[in-house]
């Protein structure tokens, strides 16, 4: 198993190779976001579609089975009720336009989806969020590095010291 930059696992990085791979996943985490935010977008614009297309349909409906559909509603209800003609035309009008709500009611729906999501700025607001704490983010403070080579030399010499009495 390897690093992002190909070196071992467990091996001792330089600044350098820790810092190239901090910036490789930062680039990789930015263009990740970048790829959500579209793709929800993307989501919000189909949704509003739905709404427009909802409404169109409302619209349509309302506009072209009026003529159609009274006559024939009317002369349904005229010939099962024998009420006067007058009145079933408004009945039939009456059925049109309750179909018509009923179809805008599905359209505003939709829009209200459409409205409430936030997928973006949720987006961006995470990136804010990341790019803060990468602002804030300090490295530890690190021992001189004499000190560090001359405990792995006594701890070297310590290994070797035990695998001379082992064996």
């Amino acid at each position: 198993m390897s690093a992002p930059d190909g070196s071992p696992v467990g091996a001792e990085r330089s600044i350098g190779q820790l810092f190239a791979s901090a910036t490789t996943e930062m680039s990789a985490l930015v263009h990740d976001e970048i790829a959500l935010a579209k793709a929800q977008l993307k989501q919000d614009v189909k949704r509003g579609a739905m709404s427009g297309g909802a409404f169109s349909v409302a619209g349509a409906v309302l506009l072209f089975s009026l003529p159609m559909l009274n006559f024939a509603l009317a002369y349904g209800i005229r010939t099962w009720s024998d009420w006067n003609l007058a009145v079933c035309f408004l009945l039939s009008f009456a059925a049109n336009v309750l179909v018509a709500l009923v179809l805008a009611l599905i359209g505003v729906v939709f829009a209200k989806k459409a409205q409430k999501s936030k997928g973006p700025q949720k987006v961006a607001a995470s990136m804010k969020e990341t790019a803060g704490v990468l602002q804030n983010a300090k490295p530890h403070p690190r021992p001189d590095d004499t000190k560090v080579l001359e405990e792995r030399v006594r701890n070297t010499k310590a290994i070797e010291a035990v695998a001379r009495s082992s064996s």
